[in-house]
């Protein structure tokens, strides 16, 4: 389909020295999660202000570590709930003689699949409608988002499946051609951002400054 396809494209139509940010952030990503998360932010806005045009460049600002500040805190409470279940369902998978780290590493995986469905349904319009207002109030109002879900289907469906596809791809980097996780990862990251921007269609172009 030709938008999974632009999806695809989009993070190599700038020279891919405009990585090199990105590639620190992950590399660095205890450190470094909020700015990496703010420039996510940046780059949905970009593409939604104009899909022909590649990554815009990094800029290091109160503006972009604002972003990253309030999309992290949306991710955190996503994750919150599935969080708070890990130890008593870790508690319930051990056997009276079992392994307790085995037990926990079962229970993460069986919490992942949920969780990973809930950010799907409602992270990529929140981020969407963020990146084109700027307000915070978007990225938690997970009603609207799962609205629009419905209203939509099609599009949404369409820009899921990059999102996941393209996550897919860049974890198996590990090990494909030399490449590695770590731009891997940050190529997901910006297919998942032109993936969002279509959620909220195209917006004019904010002025310079």
């Amino acid at each position: 389909m030709q938008q999974i396809a632009d999806s695809f494209a989009w993070p190599l139509r700038r020279p891919l020295s405009r990585w090199l940010g990105g590639i620190v952030c992950v590399v660095l990503l205890p450190l470094l999660f909020i700015p990496l998360l703010g420039y996510a932010v940046a780059a949905t806005r970009a593409a939604e202000q104009d899909r022909s045009q590649g990554p815009p460049p990094w800029t290091l600002s109160l503006g972009l570590l604002s972003d990253g500040f309030w999309t992290a805190l949306a991710v955190i409470v996503t994750l919150l709930p599935f969080a708070l279940l890990l130890n008593p369902l870790a508690g319930a998978l051990r056997a009276p003689a079992g392994n307790e780290l085995t037990a926990h590493v079962a229970a993460f995986f069986l919490l992942a699949l949920p969780w990973g469905l809930l950010a799907l349904l409602v992270l990529p319009h929140a981020t969407a409608a963020f990146a084109a207002r700027g307000r915070p109030g978007d990225l938690f109002n997970f009603v609207a988002s799962l609205r629009k879900v419905g209203d939509d289907f099609a599009t949404w469906n369409v820009a899921v499946g990059a999102i996941v596809t393209a996550w897919a791809i860049g974890l198996a980097c590990v090990g494909v051609l030399c490449v590695g996780i770590v731009p891997g990862i940050f190529y997901a990251i910006l297919v998942s951002a032109h993936a969002a921007a279509a959620l909220e269609g195209p917006r004019p172009r904010l002025p310079a400054g």
